[in-house]
């Protein structure tokens, strides 16, 4: 029995160095626009030799990869970084590129280098002598990809993540085995010109692209609150007029003072450049926007009346109303990053590419160029006096200016990432609720007191709500989706098996997470006991898990927890909110995995 022993645990410990144990490689990753993988060039690699890995792009039709960092605007070309993660075992040299072919850029005005279709890009790499000389080695290589990729309409800068490989170091490895050959080319062909157009031209290209951000779409939200502000506007004197205006472009030019100022930091402290509309791929800022919009729509329903948003939907005098002007014009600018079509983007990534001072002054001619024809509008009383007079108009106009906002503010909700999604919809909700308490459970001609009592309530109420709503929500058990097949298997393994039965719109369901599963010590026993952990969703209707809830397990409805244990015939059910500490007590009882 012993020497049967010996033979088990000899032959487990040749694998294990071997390195037949290793885990196969997950070198693919998909976006709509490309599919990237890695291929080895030997499957084993001798130590003291060289060897290559090959990085195969599949691009979508029409879209391409710039390829020289000299002619792509911004610098924004393909780059590859391998990275061991042993660097003094594996050494790279630089990539090698294939051919690159010309492109007219109907934005730029030119033809410029670009990587399209089928292509693959090549890693010569250097395998030297392993730690423990003569020991077989896995090392494991992470190869990232960045830069631009762009059609003719569109422009991204995807997050493909790392590809996943690794090099095996074998003694006796023959290296016969070559899947391909390394190319010639060292480096891709490049036009060996940077873009040709001179300063005043790029200039004005910038202000061209200014103009541009009035008409687009992302910017339409706010444009009724410029109408009401400069119908009010013209009930003023003509020095008034011109100082709403000013105060509306310098809130413009704010805004792109703070993208100037943000281009600078990156640049001198990161070495990098910052993206037009990056904010917006960022969920906290989308959730900030869409609350600020839910905000701006109470102040057009006059449920929340002080004299800044008195200002921003219409009402106050010239004076109390030039820092909401100056807010209304941040906002525009602000609302306008998303869209980033052709002369704007353009102008922008020139920008990026210049010395910081030149960066700096294009910029700001961005922010001139949206800026001009509101100071153009306030700036010709004849303009003005033409616009509709005051009257149940604009408070109807006003009113209807709140639903848009709220249309937007609900589109803005649904790019925020799934999980969180639920949460910043309630606290919508609980937001409104606390600015009607601030505006509307006191007047000014309250007292003092009550008004520090019921605004206090209403901070307390939103700090509290935001903590509990917008929090991101831990990732404490890792959640298999619902199967009967898995089930059924693990339940055959003598596995202990916790279904979580849940749906969307269930609020009950959203207190037993927080109650149960999002306990520490709840799960880590999970985890310990080896459990497997199924998350069964019976949102809608014909999931598999809402039929399996009815005709399987016979319960009514949600939230329902059952617990498979080993050696027991019947489950243990929960059907309420508050059985951790149960779940708890049964989990420690089960042996470790």
């Amino acid at each position: 029995m012993r020497e049967k022993a010996a033979v088990i645990l000899c032959l487990i410990s040749f694998f294990a160095i071997s390195g037949f144990a290793a885990p196969p490689d997950s070198g693919v990753t998909k976006t709509d626009v490309a599919t990237i993988s890695v291929e080895k060039q030997h499957d084993t690699v001798a130590p003291d030799s060289n060897s290559a890995l090959a990085v195969h792009f599949e691009m979508k039709k029409d879209w391409h990869f710039y390829a020289s960092a000299e002619t792509a605007p911004g610098g924004m070309s393909l780059k590859i970084k391998p990275s061991a993660e042993t660097k003094d075992v594996i050494t790279f040299s630089q990539p090698l590129f294939p051919p690159s072919h010309s492109y007219f850029d109907k934005t730029l005005n030119e033809k410029i280098e670009v990587f399209s279709d089928k292509f693959t890009v090549f890693l010569p790499l250097r395998v030297g002598e392993p730690r423990i000389a003569g020991a077989y080695t896995n090392i494991s290589i992470k190869i990232g990809v960045e830069g631009a990729v762009c059609s003719d309409v569109q422009c991204r800068v995807p997050d493909f993540g790392e590809l996943d490989t690794n090099i095996k170091i074998a003694p006796d490895a023959t290296m016969g085995d070559a899947k391909f050959v390394l190319p010639e080319i060292t480096k891709p062909r490049t036009t060996g010109q940077q873009a040709s157009y001179s300063v005043w031209f790029a200039l004005g290209l910038a202000f061209l692209a200014g103009l541009s951000l009035n008409i687009m779409p992302c910017v339409w939200p706010v444009l009724p609150l410029v109408v009401l502000r400069i119908v009010e506007q013209a009930k003023t004197r003509t020095s008034a007029k011109l100082t709403m205006g000013l105060a509306f472009c310098i809130g413009i030019l704010l805004f792109f003072a703070c993208l100037a100022a943000a281009n600078i930091i990156l640049r001198i402290s990161f070495d990098t450049t910052l993206q037009w509309g990056d904010q917006f791929r960022n969920p906290i800022f989308i959730k900030v926007m869409a609350l600020v919009l839910v905000v701006l729509a109470l102040f057009m329903f006059d449920v929340f009346t002080i004299a800044l948003p008195g200002s921003l939907s219409g009402g106050g005098t010239a004076g109390s109303g030039f820092a909401g002007t100056v807010g209304m014009g941040f906002l525009a600018a602000l609302l306008s990053t998303p869209c980033s079509f052709g002369i704007l983007a353009a102008a922008f990534a020139w920008a990026q590419a210049q010395p910081l001072l030149l960066a700096t002054v294009a910029i700001m001619v961005i922010g001139i160029g949206m800026a001009v024809p509101y100071l153009i509008l306030t700036s010709i009383p004849g303009l003005l006096e033409s616009l509709p007079k005051p009257g149940k108009w604009m408070d109807i106009f006003k009113k209807a200016v709140g639903f848009i906002l709220l249309a937007v503010a609900v589109w803005m909700i649904t790019v925020v990432p799934q999980e969180r999604r639920t949460g910043v919809l309630f606290y919508s909700v609980v937001l409104a609720f606390c600015v009607w308490m601030w505006g509307g459970w006191v007047s000014f001609d309250s007292k003092t007191s009550s008004k520090i009592i019921v605004r206090t309530i209403a901070v307390l109420l939103a700090v509290g709500a935001g903590y509990w709503l917008l929090s991101p929500p831990p990732k404490m058990i890792d959640w298999e989706k619902y199967d009967a097949d898995l089930v059924e298997k693990s339940l055959a393994d003598n596995k202990p098996v916790l279904i979580k039965f849940t749906a969307d719109w269930c609020l009950s369901c959203k207190a037993v997470e927080k109650l149960v599963y999002e306990r520490k010590n709840v799960a880590e026993l999970i985890k310990q006991k080896g459990v497997v952990a199924i998350k069964a969703d019976t949102t809608a209707k014909d999931y598999p898990a809402t039929k399996a809830l009815k005709d399987v397990y016979n319960e009514p409805g949600v939230p329902v927890t059952i617990l498979f244990l080993p050696g027991q015939k019947e489950p243990v059910r929960w059907r309420g909110k508050a059985f951790g500490d149960e779940l708890k007590a049964l989990l420690e009882k089960l042996p470790s995995k």
